[in-house]
């Protein structure tokens, strides 16, 4: 699962590091075609967070009846400490910087209401932290599937009665989606809770070899060009299956060369602090781009600086979002809640 989310976020890197990169490669055509498949390759690691996501709520939705308010209090508790130091950041560079601003004139109050709601995306809303639109589907999914569960009574019914039943919200969304447009990438978090579902409830397994094929064609089907709105939930309904088979292959057994892959430590440990990462990496990268224009102005021709900046921009990000995980994410997000000394056990 950390090296799940680790890879993940490196995808999201990659989108944010070549769509800055852009004015120093903008000459030689080739490479700018290549950046473009990269980034929009890159952009499906949100779509991997989103099944992961589904997945790990789902599931501990599932297992035992749960106070709404205390349970929406720990969602809360695990998006907002983090998520508002950065916001903070943005809001303090925003008045710093006033030509990089995103925050308009008019409607300032309102923008900025929003965006710390997390209503960008699925409302005509333009995010201040350009990653935050994401945050807006994690926290449609922490509302719809208590509500789901609770409604339609989801712990009493068989397994196969709830698959049926979120397989065929996928299907209608997905239409639904293809003939009207709107975001049909939350079809993912279904894709997670079927991956629950067959993880607990069958002995459905998926060799490395598959499970690999699978990612590869989740990833980059994407590039295949489909006109919109039908192209984009076609591309979003390849990669629902295709991800759902990786993550079976990868989460089904502990051995095996592709979960071994997955398990890689640095892999693990970028997948550890993945939301602090994932939050802060494009404001580094900003500024890091901007640092770099100013020593080295973008001529459109500098086309050896793809593959050299690379691996500096990734170690770049790493040390300020390793410092909001230590500082914020993990003492506030993380950290278990005291208990009185009483009540207090020793770990088994």
């Amino acid at each position: 699962m950390e090296g799940l989310r680790g890879f993940a976020v490196l995808l999201v890197f990659l989108v944010h590091y070549e769509s800055l990169l852009a004015p120093w490669i903008a000459q030689d055509a080739s490479l700018l075609a290549l950046a473009h498949a990269i980034e929009t390759v890159g952009s499906n690691g949100v779509d991997l967070f989103f099944l992961l996501s589904g997945y790990l709520i789902y599931g501990s939705l599932l297992k035992g009846q749960q106070s709404f308010p205390k349970y929406f209090a720990r969602r809360l508790r695990r998006i907002y400490p983090a998520f508002t130091a950065v916001f903070v950041m943005y809001l303090a560079l925003s008045i710093l910087l006033p030509s990089e601003s995103k925050i308009p004139d008019d409607g300032a109050a309102w923008f900025l209401i929003a965006n710390y709601l997390l209503l960008p995306d699925l409302w005509p809303i333009q995010p201040m932290i350009t990653v935050a639109w994401s945050l807006s589907y994690e926290m449609f999914s922490y509302l719809a599937l208590p509500l789901l569960i609770a409604l339609f009574k989801l712990r009493d019914r068989s397994v196969t009665w709830r698959v049926t039943f979120f397989l065929s919200i996928a299907v209608a969304f997905s239409i639904y989606t293809a003939l009207n447009g709107g975001p049909v990438r939350l079809i993912m978090f279904i894709s997670g809770i079927a991956l629950y579902e067959a993880i607990n409830n069958s002995e459905l397994r998926i060799g490395g070899g598959l499970g690999a094929h699978a990612l590869l064609v989740g990833l980059f089907f994407s590039l295949w060009p489909l006109a919109e709105p039908l192209g984009k939930s076609i591309k979003v309904a390849v990669m629902f299956v295709g991800f759902f088979v990786f993550g079976l292959a990868c989460l089904r057994a502990s051995q095996g060369w592709l979960p071994v892959a997955f398990s890689w430590t640095p892999l693990r440990w970028l997948g550890n602090m993945s939301y602090s990462y994932y939050l802060l990496h494009g404001l580094v990268l900003k500024g890091g781009f901007m640092l770099l224009s100013r020593v080295l102005p973008p001529t459109g021709e500098q086309s050896v600086l793809h593959w050299i900046l690379l691996l500096p921009m990734l170690a770049l990000t790493l040390v300020p979002s390793a410092m909001l995980f230590f500082t914020i994410e993990r003492p506030f997000s993380l950290a278990p809640r005291s208990t009185p000394a009483r009540m207090q056990r020793s770990p088994a």
